[in-house]
């Protein structure tokens, strides 16, 4: 596969002089020499226009039980179709899929996708959605949104996206209506994210939008010794969520060496579960933590009574004591849960 069969003309982006060119997909707002390419690695200035050279070409085509990725609160013990492909918008050193990520588009073997493609796997997994993951969809944007389009006009499955949230405003609002979860991962202070090639306020920026527009959202928050595991980095995260809305779910994530950041040691469990009750205390209703075999954190409680009412055992649901109308089915509170209509 060469190039020319894996360019499609992309979105958001501007003519400038010289017969450079401006992106406008994420808040890098690259200014793009001819022959250049993005930070992202896949956006290239051809002849001045900008060009994606990843339209759909994907590194990755699994099934995943939807809390891997991990949403909790849309459409429990439910199956996702997940896909991805080449690189990133940002850099981090502790990048779990650094292999796709971080590496050139035409390095690997791809598969060569369309649209149509990615409908006709949706019907022969039978999977209940889609998880545009592992990499960040942002960068994938062009073949997302039509993809997502011809789904969303021929099925009923939902659209989710696991993402950095390093978009703007106006493609995010654009791609609203065939979005139905986003788990945003929230990478701690700014001085994390400047270490990870980003910014924090543009991704709060994106939380807010897409809290705004009715997206269902999950936040992880990976606590990583040194980077952003002081009491005052979670202690502002808790904050924003807090004062935005208490009933988006959160997941603090251990973390374990990896990539880059290999000399760094694993997340303690005890940072983990001060972590998990400062947010309890702060009022957060549905906070969870990650990557440790403790089903007590794992497991969603009802707000009001505070009973047990979806038990997990790593990725598979044990119990629901949920009532179809989606309330406890103890006391009857009104539990955040996203289900299709």
């Amino acid at each position: 596969m060469n190039l020319s069969e894996t360019i499609h003309e992309a979105m958001f982006w501007e003519a400038l002089e010289d017969g450079k060119v401006r992106c406008n997909l994420c808040p890098h707002k690259c200014v793009i020499p001819p022959g250049g390419f993005g930070a992202c690695r896949v956006r290239k200035n051809i002849d001045g226009k900008l060009y994606t050279v990843i339209y759909g070409l994907a590194s990755s085509i699994a099934v995943d039980p939807i809390e891997k990725k991990p949403f909790y609160h849309l459409d429990p013990g439910s199956q996702a179709l997940s896909l991805a492909t080449w690189g990133c918008n940002l850099k981090c050193p502790h990048c779990q899929n650094w292999e796709i990520s971080q590496s050139e588009p035409l390095e690997y073997y791809s598969r060569k996708m369309t649209p149509e493609d990615v409908l006709r796997f949706l019907d022969q997994t039978h999977a209940d959605g889609i998880s545009w993951t592992y990499n960040e969809p942002t960068i994938w944007y062009e073949f997302i949104y039509e993809s997502s389009k011809l789904v969303r006009e021929n099925t009923d499955a939902y659209i989710t996206w696991v993402t950095n949230g390093f978009i703007n405003p106006e493609p995010l609002r654009k791609i609203a209506p065939y979005i139905d979860g986003m788990n945003i991962d929230y990478k701690g202070p700014d001085q994390a994210y400047r270490l990870f090639g980003g910014r924090l306020d543009p991704v709060r920026e994106t939380i807010k939008t897409a809290h705004k527009l009715g997206i269902h959202i999950e936040l992880t928050y990976l606590v990583i010794p040194t980077i952003n595991d002081k009491e005052e980095d979670i202690k502002d995260f808790i904050t924003f969520v807090a004062e935005l809305d208490p009933e988006i779910p959160i997941h603090f994530t251990r973390f374990f060496p990896h990539y880059k950041m290999r000399h760094l040691p694993p997340t303690p469990i005890e940072t983990l579960i001060k972590a998990h009750d400062m947010a309890k205390k702060e009022g957060l209703h549905y906070v969870y933590v990650g990557n440790i075999l403790d089903e007590r954190f794992n497991t969603t409680y009802c707000p009001s009574c505070k009973k047990p009412i979806i038990g997990r055992s790593l990725f598979s649901i044990t119990f629901y004591n949920i009532t179809k109308d989606l309330k406890c089915a103890y006391c009857g509170h009104k539990i955040r849960i996203w289900k299709k209509e």
